[in-house]
C-alpha cells in the first residue's frame, strides 16, 4: 500500500516534471536487475561448490642410481589453478633453493645432480615423496619412491679357473651386489664375451656356457662399469677336455635357490648340471612338470636354467630341477614367493556434506602381503580420535564435521612391495539461506525423557510461533561437554518431535539443542540441554578361550568364543595387540571369532585381548594372551669380528652376536669360512654350536694370509656372513716359554694434564708378546696399571694433573709373565698455557636484502691477502637475530666463503647481522653489526577478531571493529570491508567498504532492518591484498513500530520497481510509446508555464516591503525561541526554494547525534569507486552536462545532467533558512537547534500547537523489508539557482505529537534532535545488490504560503539579481528541450 501511495502523489500534476527528468535520465544501470537476482539463492544447488580436479599425472618410482651420475624423480599433478610442488626425502622436506646439486624442474619433478654415495655418508639415498599443495584447495602426497645408490665396485666371489669336458657344461662365478648386477659384463681373452642361446649371464652375475666346444676355453673375467672406473676380476682359465669316453657322475654346477618375487616381474631359477653322457634338464612344479615348449612365459635357458617372465600369483609354489642322462638322475628343488603390491578395489571417493554431519571415507585394497592403510588430510596424518576412527579395517570414519575437516583425504595403502595412495576431497557447505519469510522459533519444553547408558531420547514441543507445527522439521544438535565438534541428528518426519540419540558413552555430559525448519529455513535454537548417560550397565562379558598362535615370522592367530554372559546380541568384537616392551596399543574391529595378524615383527612377543560389544557398547576384555611370532634366518651378520693370530699354525676368531632386532630367533650356532687369500682356494667352513663367541682355527700354513667370515645361525637356517677378514699367521713359531725382554726404546711427551707415551717392541722378535703394561703414579710407577694389546705402539694417559712430576715404567708380558721393565719420568706442564693469539675480526659487513625472507651478508677479512682468496682452512660464522620480541635468540651459521645467504626469515622485520672468523685453535671477536629489513610481503593472515555491534539509538547503523593480521608482513595501509546479504554470493558481488589507513573501526549507515548481513574484511599493505577473514553475521534489529505521520518515509520495500519505459505504468495498465511521447508533452508543458508563474510571482514580490517579512520573523523568534545559530535573526538568509542543479552529494539519512571522527558514515548498498562531490563552478557542470550525452562513461558524476546514466544521485528539497555558502547537513550536534525548528512558522504559518505535515509523506508502518535510502543532499551557491514547484497539501486535518515535535517540511528521524536532510527515494542504484527504487518529493505548501515565502525574500534579492536568474532559467530550459528531444 505504501508503494501505491509514494506512485500516485509522484503522478500528481504539481510534480510530474520533475518525475519526468528523473525517468528520463535517471535509468538504473544494467547490473541492477542482475544484483537483485544475486540474492540467496532458492535452490540448494545453486550455492553447491563442484569438486575441483587435483591428481597426481606422474608419481615417483623407485629408481636405481651409481654414484656420480644423475637422477630425474618424476612427478607432476595437475589442478586449476597449477599447484605448488615440493618433496619429502625420509618424512622432512627439502629445502631446495640453497640446495645446489638438487632443483625442482618445472613439471615438479626432482633432479638430482652428481649424486653422492660412500660408506659414511649417503645423502642422496632414501625415500622420496612428492608434494602437491593449492593454498585454495588443499595437499596431496604421492606414492613414496625408494632411490638406490650403487654402493662401490666390490667382488664376493671371482671366476677360478676350471676345466670341462667338451659336450658338458660350465659355470664361471662372479658375485656382486644386487644393485651392481645390471653393470656386470663379461670378458674372453680381453675381448667382449657375447651372450647367445648357448652363453648366458644369470641374474646374480654368474656366467654358463652349454654344450662346451674347444672354442670356448681361454681366460675369461667380469667387468663392473657403474659410471667410474671399470672394476676388473681376476681371470681364471677355463680348459677344454677332450671327452675321456667314460661315464662321470652327475653333479650340479649350480642349483636353484628360494626366490621372493613381485607379479608382473620376471625371473631366473638357475639349474646347472653335469656328467658323461652331457644330463638333459627339466622342471617340475609341485608334482606337475612344467611344458617350457609350449608356454610363452616359460623358457629352458642355457645348462637348464628356468626363466619365467611377467610372473603371476599361480606361478608360486615349489620348482623341482631334474637332471638325468640315463645313467642316473638327480633332482634339486626351490621355493618361488609370489608378492603384490598394494591394489585399490574401492577407492575414496569425494563426499559433499554439511557441519555437524557423520561421513565415511570407504577404502578397500589388496596385496600381498596384507597392506597396512593409513590416512592422510592435507598432506598430514590422520591421528584416530573420538572423531576420527577406523572402521572395517580401512575406513576412515568423521563425525561431528566442522568447517576446517574441509580438504582432500588420502588412504595410503603399503606393503613390503611398495605402495600406492587413492584421495578424494571433502566440501562442507553452507546451509541454504532462508528465503524471504517468517522462520520458527526455539522449540520449547525440550526435555530428555529416557536417559539410558549409551542412548537418550529427546522430546519437545512446538515453537511458540507456530502452534501445529505439522510442516516442521527439526534438527538435533549434540556434543559432549567442553568439546567444539558437534554432530546432529534430524527428525525422520515432518511433524515428529522426538528423537534418539544413539551410540553416546556412558557417565558422559552430552549437551543437546533442538532447531526448527521450515520451508523458509532453520528457526531459533532451543536453550542448551545438559543430559549425563547413566553408568555402564548390561555388557557383554569377556570372551571365553582365547588362544593365539603364531602362523609364520610375521603373522599370528587369535581365536575366541561367544561371551557366556553376553547380555544381548553381539553385534562385534574388538581385538586389542601390542608388542611386548612398548606401550603402544593398536586394535582392530572383528565380525567373526577369529583373525589373522599379519605384517608383524619377526620372532617377537605380543599380547592380545578381545572386548565384545553389544548394543550397549563394549563389554569385559579378556586376560592378555601372549605369544611369540615365529623365527627365521638372521637379517644381519654378526658384529666387531676380530682375529688373533696365536702361532704360525693356528689364529684365534672372535665375534659379538647379530643386534637383538636382527636375530629373528634363538641363534643355535655360527658358521665360520676361511680360505688363503693368495689365491682363491677351496672355502673351509667350521660350525660353532650354543652361544660361543671364539673359536681357534688350527692347522693353517705358515706365513700364510687368511681371510675369515663369520655367519650366524637359527633353526630356520643361515643368516648374512660379515665381511672378509685378513690376517696372516707367523712365518716360524715363536718362544713362549719365558717372559719377553725388555722393550727397546720408551719415550713420553708430557702435556697439561695427560702424557702421551710411545715404544719399540723388544729387539728379540722370538719370544711372543701378549701385550704390554704401563704403570704410572706421581713419584712411584705402581699407583696406576694399565694393559694394551701387543699391535700397540702408543698410549694416552688421561686426567692426570698439571705441574706434577710422574714416574712411568713400561713392560712387556705374555702367558709366562712379565718382562723387564723400562723407566721414564716426566713433569707435565701447567695449567696456565697462554691462549692464541686472537684473529682479527671480519670488517665491512654488509646486509643486501634479496627478498621479504633473504638477506645476502658480505664482508672482508684484513687477515686474508688483498686479492681476499682463501686458501687455508678457516670459515667464517655468521649470527643474526631480530629485537622483535627482546628476548629472541642468534641464529648461526658457517660459511666457507666471504658471504652468506640468509634464508627464511620474516617479511618487513629489522635483522642484525655480525660474523667472527675461526682458523684452528683461534677465532676472532664478533664484528660491527649490519642491519637490514626484509622487504614487505602480502599479508598472510586475515584481520582478527572482527566484531558488528548495532549503533545505540540507530538501528540502521552498525559499527565494525577489528584487530590488525598477525602476520600483517608490512605496514598496513588499508581495509577493505565486503558485505552482503547473501554469503554465498560472488565477492564481487558483494558490497565494498574501503578504509584509508590503519583505522581499526568503521561505520555502515542505512541497513536494512531485520535482515541478516555478513561481513568479511581484508587487510591491505604497500605490497597488495591480504586474504579475507571468515565471514562474521549480523542481524539488524526489528523495527522499533513508531507511529505519526511524518516521522519517516514509506518503506516501499525491497520487491517495488519503479515505472520505467517500456514496462507497466504506475497503475499496473501498460503504456504505449505514442502515449509515452504524449504524455512526455504534457508534462513538459505544464512545467514551463509553472516556472513562468512562480518567475512573475517572484518579481512582483520584490517590490513588497519588507516591514511583513520582519514582522513574521519577529514572531517567529518569540514562538520557537531564539536561533542557535551565530549571530542575530538578521543574519538568517530567506529560504531556499529551489532544487540546486550543480552541486548534489549523497548523504546518509541517518547521523549519529555525536559523530565519531574516526568512523566513516556510509550509505548502503554503495559501489566500491568514491563518489566525490562535482566541483561549484559552470564550466564544470556545463562539461559534465556535455558528459551525459557520451553514453556510459561514469558512473561517479554527480551532476545533475549526468544523473540520467546508471546511478541518479537522490535530490531533496529543503525549505529552511541556510546561509547561502553552507551545505545541508546531516549532522546535528547535540546543543544545536536545527534551523528548520526556527522556521516552520515563518513558512508556513502554523500554530505551534498543530503543525501539519501533509506536506511530506507519512511513514510506512510496516517497514520489515524496505531498503535503505540514501540522501542527496543541496549545496546551494546562490538562493535562487534552483526550482521547484510546491504542491497543494491535502485536505485532513494535522496530528500532532506533542513528544515528538515534527515539522511540515522536515522528517523527524531521531528522538529529541530534528534531522536537516529530506529522506528521499531513488530510481537509481548505487550497488548491484538493489533494486530500483522510486523517487518521492515532498509535497508543498499552499500557493498563499508560497507567496509569503516569496515575499520573504524580498529585503534580499534585487531585480537585476533576478533578471540574471531568469537568462539563467532559459539556459536550463534549452537544455532540457535538447535533452527531451533527444
Amino acid at each position: 500500500m505504501a508503494a501505491e501511495r509514494g506512485a500516485r502523489r509522484l503522478f500528481s500534476t504539481s510534480s510530474l516534471w520533475l518525475y519526468c527528468l528523473l525517468l528520463l535520465f535517471g535509468r538504473p544501470a544494467p547490473g541492477a536487475a542482475a544484483a537483485r537476482s544475486g540474492s540467496p539463492p532458492q535452490s540448494a544447488g545453486a550455492s553447491i561448490r563442484t569438486f575441483t580436479p587435483f591428481y597426481f599425472l606422474v608419481e615417483p618410482v623407485d629408481t636405481l642410481s651409481v654414484r656420480g651420475s644423475s637422477v630425474i624423480l618424476n612427478c607432476s599433478a595437475y589442478s586449476e589453478p597449477s599447484p605448488k610442488i615440493e618433496w619429502k626425502k625420509d618424512g622432512t622436506f627439502l629445502n631446495l633453493v640453497s640446495d645446489d646439486r638438487r632443483q625442482l624442474l618445472p613439471d615438479g619433478s626432482l633432479f638430482i645432480s652428481n649424486v653422492v654415495h660412500s660408506k659414511h655418508n649417503k645423502p642422496d639415498e632414501g625415500y622420496y615423496q612428492c608434494v602437491a599443495t593449492v593454498d585454495s584447495l588443499g595437499t596431496i602426497v604421492s606414492r613414496t619412491a625408494k632411490l638406490t645408490v650403487a654402493g662401490l665396485p666390490r667382488f664376493t666371489s671371482q671366476p677360478e679357473p676350471s676345466s670341462v669336458y667338451a659336450g658338458n657344461s660350465a659355470i664361471l662365478n662372479c658375485e656382486v651386489n644386487a644393485d651392481l648386477v645390471p653393470f656386470v659384463r663379461w670378458e674372453q681373452n680381453r675381448q667382449p664375451l657375447l651372450l647367445d642361446d648357448r652363453v648366458i649371464k644369470l641374474p646374480g652375475g654368474t656366467l654358463v656356457i652349454s654344450n662346451v666346444t674347444e672354442g670356448d676355453g681361454g681366460l675369461y673375467r667380469c667387468i663392473i662399469e657403474s659410471g667410474g672406473p671399470p672394476k676388473y676380476s681376476d681371470e681364471a682359465e677355463l680348459k677344454v677336455l677332450p671327452d675321456p669316453e667314460e661315464t662321470l657322475n652327475l653333479v650340479f654346477l649350480k642349483q636353484p635357490s628360494s626366490l621372493v618375487r613381485v607379479i608382473g616381474q620376471s625371473t631366473v631359477l638357475p639349474c646347472v648340471a653335469s656328467g658323461l653322457p652331457a644330463p638333459a634338464m627339466r622342471w617340475m612344479k609341485n608334482e606337475e612338470t612344467l611344458d617350457t615348449e609350449g608356454s610363452e612365459r616359460l623358457v629352458l635357458l642355457a645348462g637348464g636354467s628356468l626363466e619365467i617372465s611377467d610372473i603371476t600369483e599361480d606361478d608360486a609354489g615349489t620348482y623341482f630341477c631334474i637332471a638325468d642322462n640315463g645313467n642316473e638322475t638327480i633332482e634339486a628343488q626351490a621355493e618361488l614367493t609370489v608378492q603384490a603390491q598394494p591394489e585399490f578395489l574401492k577407492q575414496p571417493a569425494n563426499i559433499y556434506a554439511h557441519e555437524s554431519m557423520d561421513i565415511v571415507f570407504e577404502c578397500e585394497v589388496t596385496g600381498k602381503p596384507t597392506p597396512t592403510v593409513k590416512w592422510v588430510k592435507n598432506g598430514d596424518m590422520v591421528i584416530p580420535s573420538d572423531y576420527f576412527k577406523i572402521v572395517k579395517e580401512h575406513n576412515l570414519q568423521v563425525l561431528g564435521l566442522v568447517k576446517s575437516d574441509e580438504g582432500f583425504y588420502q588412504c595410503i595403502a603399503e606393503n613390503d612391495v611398495g605402495n600406492a595412495q587413492a584421495g578424494a576431497q571433502l566440501i562442507i557447505l553452507e546451509h541454504a539461506p532462508a528465503t524471504t519469510g517468517p522462520l520458527p522459533s526455539a522449540p520449547r519444553d525440550v526435555v530428555a525423557s529416557l536417559v539410558s547408558t549409551r542412548f537418550i531420547k529427546l522430546t519437545w514441543r512446538t515453537p511458540a510461533s507456530d502452534p501445529h507445527g505439522d510442516n516442521l522439521t527439526y534438527s538435533v544438535f549434540y556434543t559432549k561437554e567442553g568439546i567444539a565438534r558437534e554432530r546432529v541428528e534430524n527428525t525422520s518426519r515432518p511433524g515428529e518431535m522426538q528423537v534418539t540419540i544413539q551410540n553416546l558413552m556412558p557417565a558422559t555430559v552430552y549437551v543437546f539443542r533442538v532447531v526448527a525448519q521450515n520451508k523458509h529455513g532453520f528457526g531459533e535454537s532451543s536453550a542448551p540441554l545438559r543430559v549425563e548417560t547413566q553408568p555402564e550397565v548390561q555388557l557383554p562379558g569377556p570372551a571365553p578361550n582365547i588362544r593365539a598362535y603364531a602362523t609364520s615370522p610375521t603373522s599370528i592367530t587369535v581365536t575366541w568364543e561367544t561371551p557366556l554372559s553376553g547380555n544381548g546380541e553381539i553385534q562385534n568384537y574388538k581385538l586389542y595387540y601390542m608388542e611386548k616392551g612398548t606401550d603402544k596399543e593398536q586394535d582392530v574391529d572383528i565380525s567373526s571369532h577369529s583373525y589373522t595378524l599379519n605384517g608383524l615383527k619377526k620372532y617377537t612377543e605380543y599380547s592380545f585381548r578381545v572386548v565384545a560389544y553389544n548394543k550397549h557398547g563394549p563389554g569385559v576384555s579378556t586376560q592378555d594372551v601372549a605369544v611369540r611370532t615365529l623365527s627365521d634366518v638372521p637379517s644381519a651378520a654378526p658384529q666387531n669380528l676380530s682375529l688373533e693370530v696365536r702361532n704360525s699354525k693356528s689364529i684365534m676368531i672372535h665375534w659379538q652376536p647379530p643386534s637383538p632386532a636382527t636375530q629373528n630367533g634363538q641363534i643355535t650356532g655360527y658358521k665360520i669360512r676361511y680360505r688363503k687369500a693368495s689365491r682363491k682356494s677351496d672355502v673351509t667352513e667350521t660350525l660353532v654350536t650354543g652361544t660361543q663367541l671364539s673359536q681357534l682355527i688350527e692347522g693353517l700354513d705358515r706365513g700364510t694370509e687368511y681371510n675369515f667370515r663369520v655367519a650366524a645361525l637359527t633353526v630356520n637356517g643361515t643368516g648374512p656372513a660379515t665381511d672378509w677378514l685378513s690376517t696372516e699367521t707367523f712365518e716360524s713359531d715363536l718362544d713362549e716359554t719365558r717372559v719377553p725382554e725388555v722393550p727397546s726404546s720408551l719415550h713420553v711427551r708430557p702435556l697439561v694434564t695427560s702424557i702421551v707415551v710411545s715404544w719399540t717392541p723388544p729387539e728379540n722378535q722370538n719370544i711372543v708378546v701378549r701385550g704390554y703394561a704401563i704403570g704410572y703414579g706421581i713419584g712411584s710407577p705402581h699407583a696406576q696399571t694399565i694393559k694394551v694389546d701387543y699391535k700397540q705402539r702408543y698410549y694416552t694417559i688421561e686426567n692426570l694433573d698439571p705441574s706434577s712430576h710422574y714416574v712411568i715404567t713400561l713392560k712387556a708380558f705374555n702367558n709366562v709373565g712379565e718382562g723387564i721393565p723400562l723407566y721414564e719420568s716426566a713433569v707435565t706442564r701447567p695449567h696456565t698455557v697462554p691462549d692464541p693469539t686472537p684473529m682479527m675480526p671480519p670488517v665491512g659487513v654488509q646486509a643486501s636484502i634479496l627478498s621479504h625472507d633473504t638477506i645476502r651478508i658480505t664482508w672482508a677479512d684484513n687477515s686474508l691477502p688483498k686479492h681476499q682468496k682463501i686458501t687455508d682452512s678457516r670459515y667464517y660464522t655468521v649470527r643474526w637475530k631480530t629485537n622483535i620480541p627482546a628476548n629472541t635468540k642468534y641464529k648461526n651459521a658457517n660459511a666457507t666463503t666471504l658471504s652468506y645467504l640468509v634464508t627464511g626469515l620474516k617479511p618487513n622485520t629489522l635483522y642484525e647481522f655480525s660474523v667472527m672468523v675461526t682458523k684452528g685453535r683461534r677465532s676472532s671477536t664478533w664484528s660491527m653489526t649490519a642491519h637490514g629489513t626484509t622487504f614487505e610481503l602480502v599479508p598472510t593472515s586475515p584481520p582478527k577478531d572482527v566484531t558488528v555491534v548495532s549503533k545505540e539509538g540507530k538501528p540502521r547503523t552498525i559499527i565494525v571493529n577489528w584487530q590488525p593480521p598477525s602476520e600483517a608482513n608490512g605496514k598496513i595501509t588499508g581495509y577493505i570491508i565486503y558485505y552482503s546479504t547473501d554469503v554465498n554470493a560472488e565477492i564481487h558481488d558483494w558490497v565494498i567498504e574501503p578504509v584509508v589507513g590503519n583505522r581499526l573501526t568503521h561505520q555502515i549507515q542505512e541497513l536494512t532492518l531485520d535482515t541478516p548481513y555478513y561481513f568479511k574484511i581484508q587487510a591491505r599493505n604497500s605490497k597488495g591484498m591480504g586474504p579475507m577473514s571468515e565471514a562474521v553475521q549480523f542481524r539488524t534489529p526489528k523495527a522499533s513500530g513508531s507511529s505519526g505521520k511524518g516521522s519517516r518515509l514509506p518503506d516501499l520495500g525491497s520487491d517495488y520497481k519503479p515505472p520505467m519505459s517500456g514496462s507497466n505504468s504506475p497503475h499496473g495498465s501498460p503504456t504505449s510509446p505514442l502515449d509515452s511521447n504524449m504524455l512526455l508533452v504534457i508534462i513538459v508543458s505544464v512545467g514551463v508555464i509553472t516556472i513562468v508563474v512562480v518567475v512573475i510571482i517572484a518579481v512582483f514580490c520584490t517590490r513588497r516591503t519588507t516591514s511583513h517579512q520582519k514582522k513574521k520573523r519577529a514572531a517567529c523568534k518569540s514562538v520557537n525561541g531564539s536561533h542557535k545559530y551565530k549571530g542575530n535573526s538578521k543574519d538568517v538568509k530567506p529560504p531556499d526554494l529551489w532544487i540546486h542543479h550543480e552541486r548534489l552529494e549523497l548523504k546518509p539519512i541517518d547521523k549519529s547525534p555525536d559523530p565519531n571522527p574516526i568512523m566513516t558514515d556510509t550509505p548502503i548498498p554503495r559501489n566500491s569507486q568514491d563518489i566525490t562531490p562535482v566541483d561549484n563552478s559552470m564550466d564544470s557542470n556545463i562539461h559534465q552536462r556535455r558528459n551525459s550525452y557520451r553514453g556510459h562513461e561514469s558512473e561517479d558524476s554527480m551532476s545533475t545532467l549526468a544523473g540520467r546514466r546508471g546511478m541518479r544521485p537522490k535530490m531533496m528539497m529543503p525549505f529552511d533558512s541556510q546561509p547561502p555558502q553552507q551545505s545541508i547537513r546531516n549532522t546535528p550536534s547535540t546543543d544545536t537547534m536545527p534551523a528548520s525548528s526556527s522556521q516552520t512558522c515563518c513558512t508556513d504559518h502554523q500554530d505551534p500547537e498543530g503543525a501539519t505535515s501533509s506536506s511530506y509523506l507519512a511513514s510506512s508502518q510496516e517497514e520489515d523489508s524496505g531498503q535503505s535510502l540514501p540522501t542527496a543532499h543541496v549545496r546551494p551557491s546562490h538562493p535562487l539557482k534552483s526550482f521547484a514547484v510546491p504542491a497543494i497539501p491535502p485536505p485532513g486535518p494535522p496530528t500532532y505529537d506533542p513528544a515528538l515535535p515534527s515539522t511540515p517540511l522536515l522528517s523527524q528521524q531521531a528522538l529529541n534532535h530534528h534531522i536537516h536532510s529530506v529522506k528521499t527515494a531513488s530510481i537509481g542504484t548505487l550497488g548491484r545488490s538493489r533494486p530500483p527504487m522510486p523517487v518521492v518529493v515532498p509535497s508543498a505548501p499552499e500557493v498563499q504560503e508560497t507567496t509569503r515565502m516569496l515575499e520573504d525574500s524580498e529585503s534580499s534579492y534585487e531585480p537585476d539579481e533576478l533578471t540574471k536568474e531568469m537568462a539563467h532559467l532559459e539556459g536550463l530550459m534549452k537544455d532540457l528541450n535538447a535533452i527531451t528531444t533527444a
